[in-house]
């Protein structure tokens, strides 16, 4: 039986056997489990293996030993014939809220406050289960190995961490807070007289939103079995195979039947993991008539030593993560002096993509796909490792893999017909040294910018003279690195040159100006760093040569504190306080205002239960594929569907034709489908609709486009030089105009000191973990029905209704949640909508169209890229005299909402700080990149980044300390801004003082000195930070909101408003205000979704306002129905709620009304340049960050982070802290990592999360602690709240400016002093190249051409 082909594809998912014979081979598991079988609580976030969204388990029984085997997979990368014979386990599978089943990780995560979009929690979930499944009580950091590969963009990580950390057998998170105990009110403390009425010493402080001590032990004990058909039946050692009309897939179970298949067809993919084949396959389309899957093949599965060859083996079918494993036991078992390359892989195997990807990616697929950013491949070749090689023609093989192996770009040695069977690993030896290196942009889950490995034999000089060191020569010395040149390289003349060289004090040197010629870039190498690439190169050296000579019996290299170079940051356990403050004693029970209650979506979350856009199956339903312009600028010749429309399952082909003339959406300047010409990579060009999504992807790459490119403009200065500009004129502020109606020419010559200066700051991708997606189904008379994933209904039904040339009236958009938006989804769902209508209206099928990540970053736009020019007045005493300062704004070919963020930057610039004087310009350069849109903070950020920036140059070129700067400048109350605001309730001194307490700045700042005197090339720094964000929309008819309030004659009540939902907690707070209002328990209250057949014309749900607004509309609301009330109530006083509805219905008294709430608001003339009352409170907050730095990689750890936030009386303590942690997390990325790459000729880079990276869990601070101004009510908002979601982004900026002094501690060694100019994001490039020193010298001696060439990408 064991010899039996199947033909049809046979699984189980969450225990049910599934048979399929008619599924195409190159679909992937994450299609076949949502689009076939309706498992829709699988996510798609990327459709490349980077941010776990789709993340399930895999269950199968190992062909070399019979044994069942758990593991988690990236199911969005997995073809679904490669789980033939084995079990899949869904989030599905593992709860049923239906049914009251919700598992403890499910459970634990809803409780801890652990998801809020809800997007990446099933992934989540999902990572855990696999991991508890193999592992009930896994240690913290064998949970952060799981979870390396998931991403999530909104919490911060924090809660996720605690949650999972739960069930950890060494978790001990019990971090101790210092505080002051005097009365954070200060003098204006309720116990002394006169302030008895704001009392709040009722009121608990609470330092912890959860504790899972109660929780019950968990076992694996009770989970599913795996299915006995597949045991019994003995499937995982059937042989398998499906042929459709395009591709045959094999799944051998023998060697020899791998051989003949791959003689008989050598031009056929073998794929394992299929990590790079599924990326090809989704985005490049190749052409796949043939593929073998041999994971089923026990020969290639084995794993041995072999004393007699002193090495090793390793089946290359074994994935990455079983090789570790094997490798992790032969290091326990063996000598040490044979285990040291062994101990190198395991190292770097820990960086090496995420634990899903190694989970199932094999040693010989990342052989042969020869990538020459490889992490393995240097170690491979350094170390004189050999592949085992058979086919029909030659047999058996060995091959070296050495400096012929790689013989060009993802090209090897290797025969067509040739099969890698396994590799040899040799054994170390006594007298060799062997490290390995990686260097990127994030620590996890990320590709190599540079990898290395390095080797070296030394032997001891018959001279035996111990006092000149001649007795250490080089014996053999091997140098690789990946990332220098288009194939992983051996250094050959490098090595050659050290080859019987002393190993001594200048061995480094020697090394060093030979690896620069011998890997000198130039400016436009590909992927670009080209001086920094060079660094690592030497940097890594250096390390090297640093270890080895610590390891020589003699040491060569004494130097003080040079074993810094390798030591790895001596981080403290994950510890977090949540400090904030109970509700009063008297409140009452139904009262839930204040509570931490979870989000209302919370269980929903976790099980998978939450529906989204995309989960949404219509009968009927087409799908459409957009074509994005391939150039940044250019005219259209020709477009040509001829060839796409000829594919089966494609329906119709659309373009600018089906268009009216004129059209435009947007705020009037956006095309629906290009038209002549093409103003951005990544405009919309055309369209076309299928059966399926993957049918009109595949045709749309069919169509033949025809381009003319020209030179674009793309930055800044290109906007400059072209005169390139949105406006005809510039914006302007002016505070001597707005608070003395007389505009004044500051004096600069009677400033004590005057500094000008220049600063940039990069845009920022959203990357909200659910695209950009919309369902339009057309009804009977030109109506039509939108499920949007918008921040915007109202923006979405005008951009549908213009397009469709209907009114308003005809089109009702809806939406129950978005999987995140931070701006993105406020004005560019229209993009897609309006398209999305369009064939829904002439086909009159639904349509859905659903962004591939890929498509949605070159669209949608990012947060606006600004450069600043500013010039300040300072006098003696510190005093802020004056500030000019012009903005530029990098805004893309469209206005969107560029002249908002504009405006926003330019009433920020003044941060917290109180200037006699400020003369702020404004400019909208028109670029050809795609627009730039709404971004949480909405140019706050950018603007505040300029001022402190301000401050830092000041505190540097005047040599003070810039916290004193600070305190002394700090606004006071009743003070009015550059702008024209009071400010009222001006808590910053109090965050500051507070922060400053929490955080025991004083004392570490010490602490951080000492450390940096004895450690030379690990560098930490700490910084404060203070931020200011004023609450409310810059247009003033947006600042107002509706709501729909129906209670029903069981008593429960249906609210529907103008806000959405996207993580933020807004339905939850607005539950929360209800039931204060109407005197119920939240469980009687639902928000079903947000449309605009209820609540017309709403604003979008931004600018942090959501809750104050809606709020407000809401609680006008129910005040109406209560007065309607009323009179029942006092008939029957001790009547329930349910009674009183009821006689108001007998007694035709009305159940539903609206509500309708403004907040304040007065209009800027940027046009003159007078300000306004323009916000109606403003957001304090203060954090101080600690950070580590690796000077000679640029590398860096966030150590402790505390920060206080006054955000009023909290409606819901755990949701804004959560909004508070996710938006520092989100600012932190801003302005370190996250970096959006455009190439020279405006071809977007950074697409996907392989090229573009956000924190992850690694990333979030040792030590994090968030603490709630105490007593600050505000009572400008709903019930004294304030607003939390943009505000605390700043912050994150703590650590940009930490990562400064860091690198300024390590240039003063180097003395290097004063001000230095560092633009955002602090990436690991800039961090090293500012950490000036030999290394930087040579490089920059070496490329002192390099301005003459032009770079492969621009500086936005």
């Amino acid at each position: 039986m064991t010899n039996t082909i199947y033909r049809k594809l046979t699984f189980f998912v969450n225990g049910k056997k599934i048979e399929v014979d008619d599924v195409d081979p190159k679909m992937t598991l994450a299609v076949f489990l949502r689009d076939n079988l309706s498992l829709t609580g699988t996510k798609i976030g990327c459709n490349e293996g980077g941010c776990g969204a789709c993340t399930v388990m895999i269950s199968d029984m190992d062909p070399l030993n019979d044994k069942v085997r758990h593991y988690s997979v990236n199911s969005c990368l997995t073809p679904v014939c490669s789980v033939f014979g084995k079990n899949v386990t869904t989030i599905e599978g593992i709860s049923d809220l239906g049914k009251g089943k919700i598992h403890q990780i499910q459970e634990r995560l809803s409780k801890s406050h652990g998801s809020q979009c809800g997007f990446c929690t099933p992934g989540f979930v999902m990572a855990m289960y696999s991991l508890l499944r193999n592992n009930p009580q896994p240690t913290t950091n064998e949970i952060d190995e799981a979870l390396q590969g998931n991403l999530c963009r909104c919490t911060g990580y924090r809660p996720i961490l605690e949650a999972f950390y739960s069930f950890s057998k060494d978790n001990n998170n019990n971090l101790t807070v210092e505080e002051n105990n005097s009365c954070p009110m200060g003098d204006n403390c309720c116990k002394k007289d006169g302030n008895k009425k704001n009392s709040i010493s009722d009121r608990k402080d609470i330092f912890s939103l959860v504790s899972f001590d109660s929780s019950l032990p968990y076992t694996n004990e009770q989970e599913p079995i795996f299915p006995c058909e597949l045991k019994v039946k003995n499937f995982h050692k059937k042989a398998f195979k499906l042929k459709t009309n395009d591709c045959i897939w094999y799944t051998p179970t023998t060697l020899e039947k791998l051989i003949e298949l791959k003689s008989k067809h050598p031009y056929s993919r073998i794929i394992s993991g299929n990590s790079e084949i599924a990326v090809e396959l989704k985005f490049r389309f190749i052409d796949l008539p043939i593929i073998i899957n041999p994971k089923q093949i026990p020969e290639m599965r084995k794993s041995y030593i072999d004393n007699d060859k002193e090495a090793g083996y390793i089946g290359t079918n074994l994935s990455l993560n079983e090789m570790k494993i094997i490798l992790e036991k032969w290091i326990k078992e063996l000598p040490g002096e044979r285990t040291k390359i062994f101990k190198a892989i395991v190292s770097i195997l820990h960086y090496f993509a995420g634990n899903h990807v190694r989970n199932t990616a094999s040693v010989a697929g990342n052989i042969v796909t020869a990538s020459p950013i490889s992490d393995l491949n240097p170690i491979w070749m350094a170390s004189n490792s050999e592949i085992e090689l058979v086919s029909t023609k030659y047999g058996k093989r060995i091959l070296k893999i050495d400096e012929n192996f790689f013989t060009g770009y993802r090209k090897t040695m290797i025969e067509n017909d040739e099969i890698v069977t396994g590799i040899w690993i040799p054994f170390s030896k006594t007298n060799q040294y062997f490290q390995a290196f990686k260097q990127a942009q994030r620590r996890e889950d990320d590709i190599a910018i540079v990898t290395s490995a390095f080797s070296v034999i030394i032997n001891k000089s018959s001279k035996n003279d111990f006092s000149n060191n001649n007795n250490y020569i080089i014996k053999d010395i091997k140098i690789a690195f990946g990332g220098m040149a288009p194939v992983t390289k051996l250094a050959t003349k490098t090595m050659k040159l050290l080859n019987g060289k002393e190993w001594s004090n200048s061995i480094n040197e020697i090394a060093s100006e030979s690896l620069i010629n011998e890997f000198l870039l130039p400016n436009n190498v590909p992927g670009g760093m080209a001086r920094y690439r060079m660094s690592l190169t030497l940097s890594f050296f250096f390390k090297f040569y640093i270890y080895v000579s610590s390891k020589l019996e003699h040491n060569v290299f004494k130097e003080y504190g040079i074993d810094s170079a390798l030591q790895e940051p001596k981080l403290p356990p994950f510890k977090t306080s949540q400090i904030y403050y109970d509700v009063p004693k008297d409140q009452k029970s139904y009262d839930s205002v204040g509570r931490p209650l979870q989000h209302i979506s919370g269980e929903n979350h976790t099980t998978g239960e939450a529906i989204y856009v995309g989960d949404i199956h219509v009968y009927g339903c087409l799908h459409m594929a957009l074509l994005l312009s391939p150039v940044a600028k250019g005219i259209i010749q020709k477009i040509d569907p001829t060839e796409a429309l000829q594919i089966p399952g494609v329906v119709e082909y659309f373009d600018k034709n089906n268009v009216k003339d004129g059209t435009r959406i947007g705020h009037g300047d956006t095309l629906v489908f290009a038209e002549n010409e093409v103003m951005f990579h990544g405009q919309i060009i055309c369209g076309i609709v299928a059966e399926s999504h993957e049918i009109a992807r595949q045709a749309v790459n069919k169509i033949k486009l025809d381009i003319i490119p020209s030179k674009p403009i793309l930055t800044v200065e290109d906007a400059l030089e072209n005169k390139s500009f949105h406006q005809v004129n510039k914006l302007s502020l002016h505070s001597s105009l707005t608070l003395n109606d007389k505009k004044e020419n500051f004096d600069y010559s009677k400033c004590d000191h005057v500094i000008e200066g220049e600063i940039k700051i990069g845009g920022q991708e959203h990357f909200y973990l659910e695209t950009s997606q919309v369902l339009a189904i057309p009804g009977e008379r030109d109506e039509m029905e939108i499920i949007a994933s918008t921040q915007c209904v109202n923006d979405t039904q005008r951009d549908v209704c213009i397009a469709l040339g209907i009114p308003r009236n005809k089109v009702i958009v809806k939406v129950k949640r978005i999987g995140g938006g931070f701006g993105g989804k406020e004005s560019t769902s229209g993009l897609i909508a309006a398209p999305a209508a369009i064939a829904a209206k002439k086909l009159k099928r639904p349509i859905k169209l659903v962004l591939e990540r890929f498509d949605d970053m070159a669209l949608t736009g990012t947060r606006h890229p600004y450069r600043f020019n500013y010039k300040v007045g300072i006098d003696n005493n510190l005093k802020l005299k004056s500030c000019e300062v012009t903005c530029y704004s990098n805004s893309g070919a469209t206005l969107d909402l560029s002249g908002g963020v504009l405006t926003r930057a330019m009433v920020h610039i003044d941060n917290v700080y109180k200037w006699e004087n400020a003369d702020i310009y404004g400019y909208l350069c028109k670029t050809n990149i795609s627009s730039n849109t709404a971004f949480r903070g909405f140019g706050g950020p950018q603007a505040m980044f300029c001022t402190e920036t301000i401050i830092d140059h000041i505190s540097e070129t005047l040599n003070v300390d810039c916290n004193l700067i600070r305190q002394k400048n700090f606004y006071q109350e009743g003070d009015k801004t550059h702008f024209g605001m009071t400010l009222r309730q001006c808590n910053i001194t109090r965050c500051w003082n507070e922060c400053n307490n929490l955080s025991n700045y004083e004392k570490r700042k010490e602490e951080i000195k000492k450390f940096n005197e004895h450690s030379k090339y690990k560098k930490r720094g700490i910084y404060m930070i203070p931020t200011k964000f004023g609450i409310g929309f810059g247009f003033k008819q947006l600042n107002q909101a509706g709501c729909l309030i129906n209670i029903y004659t069981d008593g429960s009540v249906l609210i529907s408003h103008g806000g959405m939902e996207m993580g933020q907690g807004l339905h939850t707070k607005i539950i929360q205000i209800a039931s204060r209002c109407l005197q119920i328990p939240v469980e009687k209250i639902v928000i079903n979704d947000t449309s605009t057949d209820k609540v017309p014309n709403a604003s979008p749900t931004a600018a942090s306002v959501g809750s104050d607004m809606n709020g407000l509309a809401v609680k006008n609301g129910c005040d109406i129905l209560m007065e309607r009330l009323k009179p029942f109530k006092e008939a029957n006083p001790n009547g329930k709620w349910e009674d009183w509805v009821m006689d108001a219905y007998v007694n035709r008294v009305s159940l539903s009304t609206t509500g309708f709430g403004i907040i304040h608001s007065e209009t800027i003339d940027f046009m003159d340049g007078k300000g306004a009352e323009a916000f109606g409170y403003a957001v304090y907050g203060v954090a101080c960050t600690e950070v580590e730095i690796d000077c000679l990689t640029g590398d860096h750890h966030m150590i402790k982070s505390d920060i206080v936030m006054d955000i009023g009386d909290s409606l819901n303590p755990a949701i804004d802290i959560g909004q508070i942690e996710g938006a520092f997390i989100q600012g932190y990325g801003l302005f370190t990592m996250e970096e959006i790459k455009i190439r020279n000729d405006g071809v977007r880079h950074t697409r996907g999360p392989g090229t573009y990276k956000i924190p992850s869990a690694d990333d979030v601070p040792r030590h994090f602690n968030v603490k709630l101004l105490k007593g600050s009510s505000n009572k400008m908002a709903i019930f004294s709240s304030k607003a939390v979601g943009e505000p605390p982004l700043f912050l994150g900026c703590s650590a940009f400016f930490a990562i400064k002094e860091a690198i300024k501690a390590y240039r003063l060694e180097h003395n290097l002093s004063g001000y230095f100019r560092m633009d955002s994001p602090a990436t690991a490039e800039k961090i090293r190249l500012h950490c000036s020193d030999n290394i930087t010298s040579l490089i920059n001696k070496a490329t002192s051409n390099y301005e003459k060439e032009i770079p492969w990408n621009v500086t936005l």
